[in-house]
């Protein structure tokens, strides 16, 4: 029997961890509240059946340029920069300050919070201009700083992040259901804690997450009868050593799949081509796999997006690698060589994000005899 392709066994995790069914799950556990907030990059997912199972509640979603879709009522909608904030990300900011300030004594807010909250949303100190901020956040990301650290600075700077921005709620109850793109998913972590309350809050807190990258991993070695050999988290390092870790890993291996989470890093040049750190992982991996017959490996980012591109990542084999691939690997421009070579992975936005999949096969040789 064929083996099933690996986008479908990717697209088996993406699907159980999407912003809709997550929430969905957990509403009949919530009581109806006031006030709506959704921000992130699945906002739009997670806020359509809150919407439908409280149709009368204020809503307000922030979330990425051309991540808006289809919802059951009317709603404020804002778009912004992502990963990179710019003047939207400032008025969305401004906008969730004034909808939190404004609340009365008696009020529920249901804050509904995935990844790329951080940069959709923003709201700098008087010191700070954006093209600052703009300036600093990509230095940190060209030079490979993880998200954690990213989040760190995140905190310390934003007047929205680490609880600041729940800190002005005036009600009684704020509920957080949140999807984690974070390593440990600390709640204080996802969207630089745009969802977290501050210790000692004056309101009753409750949180749950409701996805994340473990349950997608586990969806995704449910949806084949194939032998998982290995189901971890750990694609928390540079694209080069990792490329080469998990390369030899495969290599040396048995038959079967390898399924692994996490997000990568990458350090950019400074004028970067196309491509994110999935392509670009992708294509490193295809150079230690080159000529081997039995091997292919997708890495995708679970949102649908790759970096500052509408590709999630590329599915690559013991056939992509070309030499000219080196000149792409060190121009950070990995996505227009594998468009070329039709290893490309589009999806469009997923409605989740939950870190990076990295799924490998290696499969039995076919020996033929003249």
């Amino acid at each position: 029997m064929p083996h099933k392709p690996l986008i479908d066994i990717w697209k088996a995790g993406v699907e159980a961890v999407r912003g809709e069914a997550a929430v969905a799950t957990a509403l009949p556990e919530i009581a109806t509240p006031t006030h709506i907030i959704a921000v992130g990059k699945a906002a739009c997912d997670m806020a359509r059946p809150a919407m439908a199972a409280f149709p009368d509640t204020p809503t307000l979603i922030v979330t990425k340029h051309g991540h808006s879709a289809n919802l059951p009522g009317p709603a404020t909608i804002l778009e912004a920069g992502h990963p990179i904030p710019d003047a939207a990300s400032l008025q969305a900011g401004a906008a969730l300050l004034d909808t939190v300030s404004n609340t009365q004594a008696t009020d529920h807010l249901l804050m509904l919070v995935s990844g790329g909250a951080s940069a959709v949303a923003e709201a700098l100190p008087d010191h700070m201009t954006l093209d600052q901020w703009i300036a600093e956040t990509e230095g940190l990301m060209a030079a490979g700083a993880d998200i954690h650290e990213i989040n760190t600075r995140r905190r310390a700077v934003s007047q929205i992040k680490g609880g600041k921005l729940l800190s002005h709620f005036k009600g009684k109850a704020i509920t957080t259901l949140a999807i984690s793109d974070v390593e440990g998913d600390a709640l204080n972590v996802i969207g630089s804690g745009i969802g977290a309350a501050l210790h000692g809050a004056s309101f009753q807190f409750t949180a749950e997450i409701v996805a994340s990258n473990a349950i997608a991993r586990r969806a995704s070695a449910s949806a084949t009868d194939e032998t998982i050999l290995t189901n971890d988290e750990t694609l928390y390092a540079d694209i080069h050593p990792l490329a080469q870790r998990i390369a030899t890993h495969v290599l040396h291996s048995e038959t079967g799949l390898h399924i692994f989470g996490g997000e990568p890093t990458v350090v950019l040049p400074k004028k970067p081509g196309r491509g994110g750190r999935n392509q670009a992982l992708a294509l490193l991996i295809a150079k230690y796999i080159a000529g081997t017959p039995n091997i292919e490996i997708l890495v995708a980012g679970t949102d649908g997006t790759d970096g500052p591109t509408p590709d999630a990542g590329a599915l690559v084999t013991g056939d992509t690698w070309q030499p000219e691939a080196e000149i792409a690997l060190k121009n950070a421009d990995a996505g227009t060589f594998l468009s070329a070579q039709n290893a490309l992975i589009t999806t469009g936005p997923t409605g989740t994000n939950v870190m990076d999949m990295l799924i490998a096969r290696k499969s039995y040789l076919s020996l033929s005899f003249d």
